[in-house]
């Protein structure tokens, strides 16, 4: 579920793209200036752009926030891997986007490790 704030955010966002579309609709109508039209169409890029990273970013962080909190609990505070778990952890609220993805590999794959050493061990 996305937040409701987000959610607010977003739908704002797009009714100004929205707008920004019916102005080029009417520009290309009214045979404006194709430099012109181009600026608006990058406007227009931008504003969308950015609502889709806004709701990239949440799904993300979601997503490794669970990966995070599992792996937290898989490791009992003597998996050999406590250092890095806890620095991801702290790092968390200020990742960027193209660090989520990396992470959530990175997070999953000690998560993996622990697993196994866990079977292993018989716990």
């Amino acid at each position: 579920m996305i937040p409701k704030d987000l959610t607010k955010d977003i739908k704002t966002r797009l009714q100004s793209i929205k707008g920004q579309v019916d102005g080029l609709i009417k520009m290309l109508d009214e045979g404006k200036d194709p430099e012109k039209i181009l600026l608006q169409f990058k406007a227009t890029q931008k504003g969308l752009d950015k609502a889709h990273y806004l709701l990239l970013d949440e799904a993300y962080r979601k997503a490794l926030a669970i990966k995070i909190s599992e792996t937290v609990e898989a490791c009992p505070g003597n998996c050999g891997n406590e250092d890095r778990i806890e620095f991801i952890r702290q790092q968390f609220p200020h990742l960027e986007l193209d660090s989520l993805t990396q992470k959530m590999k990175e997070i999953a794959e000690l998560k993996e490790r622990i697993g196994n050493a866990n079977e292993k061990s018989g716990s």
